[in-house]
């Protein structure tokens, strides 16, 4: 399984671009800078996209995917996601305020963008892989996703606060390669993170206390703004396991 990771941050500036993965060439996790990563001709072999949330650091890029594959001889981008993230795409994404209704675009009949939904905790088949949404908490309706190959398992938990059961599946999947979680604020930000449900380097240790396999771990979704503070603390806590920061534009298989 092969993960590209085109963004790898909470936020935008010129050298930070927000959270996109690549999967096997042609499935999108999560949207925040696709069209900034990949050239045109790279982006016209994404056929679809699966949403962890609605917000706009995880879905800024799809309009302008759209845009730049739009008449493409195929059936329309898919994008799928979980009934509630399903519902804040319709009222303020594809509305006719935000960006035209490209599920209605050319006609209803032939979309240019087809929302599919997925049940959460169901596993589901897509381009080969087998993906299942898992609850996370965070301020709004949040799913990470286990992603297996039949050989592979990689844990991506999304954005989430201190939470549960996504590491109850991380400790019992089989043949797991790789958890990716979140660090957001530096602890001096605690009381942020903890109204915004993100984590600091000091709750990202009792997160990782849950885990109970010996996997690489990475991070992502560092806040432009405190990178190098984040690094500096998170090099100088005593985190249960080591981490690795994943770094932008890196190729990584599991």
């Amino acid at each position: 399984m092969k993960w590209h990771v085109l963004g790898s941050f909470g936020g935008s500036s010129p050298q930070c671009r927000m959270t996109s993965f690549l999967i096997d060439d042609e499935l999108a996790l999560d949207a925040g800078s696709i069209t900034q990563a990949l050239p045109i001709e790279e982006q016209r072999r994404i056929r679809r996209v699966v949403l962890t949330h609605s917000h706009l650091d995880h879905t800024a890029s799809i309009p302008f995917l759209v845009e730049n594959t739009f008449n493409e001889p195929r059936d329309g981008l898919e994008i799928l996601v979980t009934p509630q993230v399903l519902r804040a795409v319709q009222v303020h994404l594809f509305n006719n305020d935000t960006w035209p209704d490209f599920t209605r675009i050319p006609s209803h009949l032939l979309p240019a963008v087809r929302l599919t939904e997925v049940t959460p905790r169901t596993p589901f088949e897509v381009n080969g892989l087998r993906l299942t949404a898992i609850p996370v908490r965070h301020a709004v309706p949040t799913h990470g996703y286990l992603v297996e190959d039949g050989r592979a398992a990689v844990l991506f938990t999304s954005d989430t606060g201190p939470t549960v059961e996504v590491w109850e599946v991380a400790n019992r999947v089989p043949n797991l390669r790789a958890v990716i979680t979140e660090v957001s604020f530096p602890n001096r930000l605690q009381s942020v993170a903890d109204e915004s449900l993100h984590l600091t380097p000091q709750t990202l240790a009792g997160e990782l206390a849950k885990l109970r396999r010996d996997v690489p771990v990475f991070l992502y979704h560092l806040k432009p703004p405190f990178v190098e503070e984040l690094r500096e603390e998170l090099a100088a806590t005593a985190l249960p396991c080591p981490v690795e920061e994943l770094r932008q534009g890196e190729v990584y298989s599991f």
